[in-house]
Formats: C-alpha cells, sequence, structure tokens
C-alpha cells in the first residue's frame, strides 16, 4: 500500500462543510479511478491533514491523470473557500502540499 498526506490550512468551523463535500466525492467512482483505497481527514489548530492510502505505488500517477476529470476540478473548486495552501507562495498543485515521510514501521 502506498499513502501520501496533503498539509494545508483550514479553520476549523469548516471540518463538517469539508468532510460533506469528500464524502459526495467519494460515492462517485473517482476513487476507484485514483485507486484510492482509503481516505481520511484531520484537523489540528488551524491545519488541515488529508491522508490518502492507495493499493498501490502509482497513486500518484492515477490522481494526475484524474486532474482532468470534472469531477476532481469540482471538488477542487469547492474546497477552496475552506482549504488554504499552507506556504501560498510555493503551492500550484496538492503535490506541493504533501508531507514527506521520513520514517516507516509496520507489524510484519
Amino acid at each position: 500500500m502506498h499513502s501520501t498526506l496533503i498539509v494545508a490550512r483550514m479553520d476549523l468551523t469548516s471540518a463538517g462543510d469539508v468532510a460533506q463535500l469528500f464524502a459526495e466525492f467519494d460515492r462517485t467512482d473517482m476513487p476507484h479511478l485514483m485507486g484510492t483505497r482509503r481516505r481520511q481527514l484531520y484537523s489540528y489548530k488551524g491545519l488541515y491533514f488529508h491522508l490518502q492510502d492507495f493499493d498501490t505505488q502509482d497513486g500518484g500517477e492515477r490522481i494526475e491523470k484524474a486532474k482532468t476529470d470534472p469531477r476532481f476540478v469540482g471538488i477542487s473548486e469547492d474546497l477552496k473557500p475552506f482549504i488554504e495552501a499552507y506556504d501560498p507562495a510555493t503551492w500550484r498543485s496538492p503535490s506541493d502540499a504533501m508531507a514527506q515521510r521520513f520514517y516507516d514501521w509496520s507489524a510484519r
């Protein structure tokens, strides 16, 4: 399994709106097209964390392909009032907001 973690800024009062947008999005076939196995959203002191798990390592590639789908474009636009880039000066796409894993352990 492959995971990505996007970090951004979010007003905590927006959590319900953001959750609803993703609930609607995840009821479509888009998660399947992107290879998403699981999505978890977290907030902490004005920060937003979007953890997404994929079955395979090609999750990033599949998301890149999905970026032109009207549903992906739509949710990206719908999230703009609620989610702000962590560093607006360097943000161009979600990949600019992905945390870099520096340690991984799992029971085998």
